[in-house]
């Protein structure tokens, strides 16, 4: 089988590369260049797509004795991924670039050019198991578990993907890695948005979205402060608020909605945060279960934030039931439905939907 090794610069992806290769396929590691200037993007353990990291996979790729190329996605990078994650918080929204980036770039394009190209299938290095009959599953290790991210893929894709680390623990990840003579072993995950540089998210929308004045209030639509931009602030925050007027009970108050029509911020107890259902629109099926109504668990972050619940699909749109309140559930956000352990090998992924509205307790 032809295998394209999608390449990180990251252990995970090194080794799943690792095991394509010794499992006899025909293997060509690639490294997308997804930004229009190297040299904005977070280096070391705080980025994915750096000038550091294409030189690592590079590495990689030299020990393993197959062919590197780098693919330059910048541009669609640039409107799929950065620009969907301005217009999403100039909408109100709390976005999740990672995922989306998983959605449109990692796993989409990847896989218009690879299957164009001729290549049978894509390897990465996510922790994340596709079974026998072909459904993805969480992963063995819970504590990396990336099938949230992976939730948004199309059944095509899925299709077409190889997990081949998601069956292993992480640190016996790095054991491999490290036997193999690879530089990565004990390089740092990444983390946080590789596109702002300096980590300052604020001063990143505020520079592309511009001053929208608006007002932060109270439950009763008390007018507490105003502020520059709905996009400062996001659902169940409570860092920051720069509250000047105290609540009557002496409690925290947390963000609870944000309309960036009117620039009107709410604020509110922790209590407030809790709902029962949400609204979903943007399906993906991934499985032939998720169709009419059924008993689902559904998670809304990627890490945490999972209840059991009730779903309704109805065309591209689905509510979801919670039997189990959750909090901070942010519009934007990915609503993953999970089939709970069927047959002690891990959930099953059903597929997704993108949360357009919640309904409170």
């Amino acid at each position: 089988m032809r295998v394209l090794a999608a390449m990180s610069g990251g252990v995970d992806s090194a080794v799943a590369a690792a095991r394509m290769v010794e499992a006899g396929h025909e293997v060509v590691g690639v490294h997308l260049a997804l930004s229009r200037d190297p040299q904005a993007v977070r280096e070391s353990s705080r980025g994915c797509c750096s000038l550091e990291d294409s030189a690592d996979a590079r590495r990689v790729c030299d020990k393993l004795g197959i062919p590197f190329y780098v693919w330059d996605f910048s541009d669609r990078f640039q409107a799929d991924v950065i620009d969907d994650f301005v217009d999403s918080y100039a909408r109100g929204e709390t976005p999740n670039p990672c995922l989306r980036c998983n959605e449109k770039i990692k796993f989409a394009a990847l896989l218009d050019r690879a299957v164009a190209l001729g290549f049978d299938a894509v390897a990465t290095g996510h922790y994340a198991l596709i079974d026998a009959d072909g459904h993805m599953r969480r992963s063995t290790d819970p504590d990396k578990d990336q099938s949230y991210v992976l939730g948004v893929l199309t059944r095509d894709e899925l299709d077409r993907c190889l997990f081949p680390v998601g069956d292993t623990p992480k640190p016996q990840i790095r054991e491999e890695a490290a036997r193999h003579g690879f530089s990565v072993a004990s390089k740092p995950d990444s983390y946080d948005i590789c596109f702002i540089p300096d980590g300052n998210t604020q001063a990143f929308l505020g520079s592309r979205i511009g001053l929208r004045p608006g007002m932060v209030v109270d439950q009763d639509g008390a007018e507490l402060r105003d502020h520059d931009g709905a996009w400062n602030f996001t659902i169940g925050q409570r860092k920051g608020l720069d509250l000047r007027n105290p609540a009557a009970d002496g409690r925290p108050r947390y963000v609870t909605d944000i309309d960036a029509s009117t620039g009107t911020v709410t604020v509110g107890p922790r209590s407030a945060l809790s709902v029962t259902t949400i609204h979903a629109d943007r399906l993906k099926v991934l499985h032939p279960a998720m169709t009419g109504s059924f008993d689902a668990h559904v998670q809304v972050r990627a890490h945490g934030g999972i209840s059991s619940c009730r779903a309704e699909i109805t065309g591209d749109e689905m509510t979801l039931l919670l039997r189990e309140p959750l909090q901070g559930v942010a519009r934007g956000q990915a609503a993953v439905l999970y089939l709970p352990d069927p047959d002690g090998e891990g959930d099953v992924v059903l597929g997704s939907g993108t949360i357009c509205g919640t309904e409170a307790v």
